[in-house]
């Protein structure tokens, strides 16, 4: 599909309530989906607080796209698990795969109604940095994708710093 988002809506700056939303304008998120209905409330959610937002319908599509863009195009990848073609997890193992370490750590996050415990561990285990349970709670989401984006910050300031640069 790849499609891009608008950026901020109603004069949004992404600063968002409690801070949590802050520094989310200019960041581009590559979001995974394949029922249309749920990409468009997903779309709407992330471009809220100012991501602009690249689509893909499968996770195929999202593996090829990544491949294909520069390393740093994408700050975060919400991906749905369940999906025709390449499912969310096994796009997670390819995605982590990567020969590029930078495209290898993008953070991706799991959007899934499938919200157990062990549903949870397998987003984990698949290389995903957070879990996100649909229906969307919209604050719950936004404190998630703050804290894996400072998260993957940090990770990256510290291999800089150890001169271990993500870049291979």
């Amino acid at each position: 599909m790849n499609k891009r988002g608008d950026g901020p809506k109603n004069g949004s700056d992404g600063s968002g309530e409690g801070g949590e939303a802050a520094g989310f304008a200019g960041k581009r998120a590559l979001l995974v989906e394949d029922n249309l209905i749920n990409m468009e409330i997903a779309d709407m959610i992330l471009t809220q607080p100012g991501f602009t937002v690249d689509k893909a319908e499968n996770g195929q599509i999202a593996v090829d796209m990544i491949r294909g863009a520069e390393a740093g195009t994408y700050d975060l990848v919400p991906m749905d698990i369940q999906m025709p073609v390449m499912d969310g997890y096994e796009a997670t193992r390819t995605i982590r795969a990567m020969e590029d370490g930078r495209k290898a750590a993008i953070p991706i996050v799991a959007m899934t109604a499938n919200a157990f415990k062990e549903d949870e561990a397998a987003a984990m285990e698949a290389g995903m940095q957070a879990h996100i349970a649909k229906p969307i709670d919209v604050d719950s989401m936004m404190k998630t994708l703050g804290r894996v984006l400072r998260e993957s910050a940090r990770t990256d300031e510290t291999r800089r710093q150890a001169g271990q640069e993500t870049i291979r």
